[in-house]
């Protein structure tokens, strides 16, 4: 359908397999339940391996990149500009801007791409300077533009040619007077008389003007033929001829050219009102992907513009979630997580339950709107509700979890023992990573009370041997990391399905203590050996929020 409302369903940053697979399955969703919008699944960040894995099985392509929700040029009333080229007359630009209502005429080349701007000023400033006499030489001036400027027509000569030497004058003396003043390739605005037009003629003008809707004779006519002069009749007197005759020159004359201020389509709004206010123009070009100029924007614009609109899944903190959401409209949340941050303007659909995964919320939503689930889709949400469960060892696991899973891999017709294992191999197969990826990969910033903001990032493994390599990498990258985007204090969880343990990584100020605080227990060799502890959300979380409402008095 036409003219649909875009809406972006997304997930967190750093984004971890259940924020991009719930986010493709809500778009899908809602796209078969409503007619007039389109769902688009989207992603805040960059996808893991084993994501990456898991679309690559049940083939389906990852959702778009969307690093910044803030409103963009495009999410503007681009006021769109009338086709004008170089070649046009200051008369013609005048009428377009005119008919459009405009101050700030794009002037664009066959391919659509900025070549200059005019504006209302810029004519009314050429109009006012009456005394260059070579301004129309000058500007190279096609005879076809002169004579459409004059309301007249092109009598001989061609009208394709230009007038490119001599000044413009009025021929209002005697024949003999006229031997004095008119030069070789002078352009002449005459009356009626013959022996005028004769005169100009042996003058070698290159251009005769005649006004009133005189009727040149054919001696005069062929004489001009035969010296290539050209003749342009007009129905206006001679005063309102070399009132108008300026307004004929192209506007690749006057157009500004260097140093133009333009607008791409894809520029955030945050970013250009300081420009804007900078230079104060009345309007300003827009630029689109394709490097074609589609019309202007204005600071009034800022007063009309477009939210993006969006709903989330698989979180609700503002810290986590995509870039400027508050300059964003939110619809809807999805999640289930604690209650975060995020604030809205109004009143949303906020579905929030105790499950192990938003996947099993949308397997849900499915059921609820008889929807049939294709398979592919299916496929993905199991992956999904396996990754944050971590195949039903996690304690936010529920029995909906499992049932949601047990029936899913039913429809996308997968072992789930078996696609578990694949999943998780290739999720944690980091040998050739940086440390900065590794850290990156499921990384959330969380802020306690007193404003304490720390970051915990994860990595679950049923193999050992790789937690230990991965640790070696970490541990010196968290000491360069800490103090980075406002976090002071750096936690990571290499957490060992099998085991169903974690190897708690501390760095920063009042890390360890928080740590000890939380889970009682003192650390060994610069670790925290946290066993049955494989849930960042049930588990750790909540026990370093906890220790930091006693310990930021302390040692914040």
């Amino acid at each position: 359908m036409r003219n649909q409302e875009k809406i972006f369903v997304i997930g967190h940053k750093n984004p971890d397999t259940d924020s991009i697979c719930s986010a493709i399955a809500y778009a899908d969703i809602k796209n078969r339940t409503t007619q007039d919008k389109k769902y688009i699944p989207k992603r805040a960040g960059q996808i893991n391996e084993e994501t990456e894995y898991v679309l690559n099985r049940f083939g389906v392509q990852p959702p778009g990149y969307l690093s910044n929700i803030g409103t963009q040029v495009k999410d503007m009333d681009i006021r769109i500009s009338p086709d004008a080229d170089k070649s046009i007359s200051l008369k013609n630009a005048w009428d377009l801007m005119q008919e459009n209502s405009i101050v700030t005429l794009p002037i664009r080349d066959k391919n659509g791409s900025l070549e200059g701007i005019i504006t209302i000023g810029d004519i009314a400033q050429t109009y006012m300077d009456t005394t260059d006499s070579y301004l129309l030489s000058r500007a190279r001036t096609q005879y076809k533009r002169i004579a459409e400027t004059i309301g007249g027509t092109v009598a001989e000569g061609n009208e394709h040619g230009y007038f490119i030497k001599g000044k413009v004058l009025v021929g209002t003396a005697n024949p003999d007077m006229m031997k004095d003043y008119i030069e070789e390739n002078d352009m002449i605005i005459m009356g009626d008389r013959e022996e005028d037009h004769l005169q100009a003629i042996k003058q070698n003008a290159s251009c005769i003007i005649v006004g009133m809707g005189i009727q040149v004779s054919e001696k005069v006519l062929k004489l001009a033929h035969e010296k290539d002069i050209v003749i342009i009749t007009s129905p206006y007197d001679t005063f309102t001829i070399a009132r108008l005759i300026n307004q004929s020159i192209p506007v690749k004359y006057i157009m500004q050219t260097d140093n133009l201020i333009t607008f791409s389509t894809e520029d955030y709004t945050d970013d250009i009102q300081d420009v804007m206010i900078k230079h104060r123009h009345r309007a300003f070009p827009v630029i689109n992907k394709r490097g074609k100029c589609v019309g202007t924007i204005s600071r009034r614009n800022f007063l009309d513009m477009k939210k993006k609109k969006v709903v989330l899944v698989d979180h609700n903190e503002q810290g986590q979630a995509v870039d400027n959401i508050e300059k964003a409209e939110i619809l809807e949340i999805i999640d289930h997580h604690k209650l975060g941050s995020l604030e809205t303007m109004q009143p949303i659909s906020f579905r929030n339950q105790p499950v192990g995964c938003t996947g099993t919320i949308m397997y849900q939503m499915y059921g609820e709107q008889r929807l049939d689930i294709p398979p592919k889709i299916a496929g993905l949400l199991c992956a999904a509700i396996i990754s944050d469960t971590l195949m039903f060892r996690s304690p936010t696991c529920t029995l909906q979890d499992k049932m949601a899973a047990g029936a899913l891999a039913l429809i996308a017709d997968i072992d789930i023992e078996k696609f578990a294992k694949e999943m998780f191999k290739a999720g944690s197969s980091l040998e050739d990573k940086a440390p900065e990826e590794i850290f990156y990969q499921d990384y959330k910033k969380f802020i306690a009370e007193d404003d304490i903001s720390f970051g915990v990032g994860q990595i679950s493994s049923m193999d050992e041997e790789e937690l230990k390599r991965i640790k070696e990498k970490l541990v010196p990258f968290m000491v360069s990391e800490c103090g980075r985007h406002g976090i002071s204090r750096v936690y990571f969880m290499l957490t060992n399905i099998m085991g169903r343990s974690t190897e708690l990584l501390y760095y920063g100020e009042g890390s360890e203590e928080m740590a000890r605080l939380a889970f009682q227990m003192e650390p060994e060799d610069g670790v925290f050996h946290l066993e049955g502890i494989v849930s960042r959300k049930k588990q750790l979380i909540p026990a370093l929020m906890e220790a930091a409402q006693f310990s930021g008095a302390d040692y914040a």
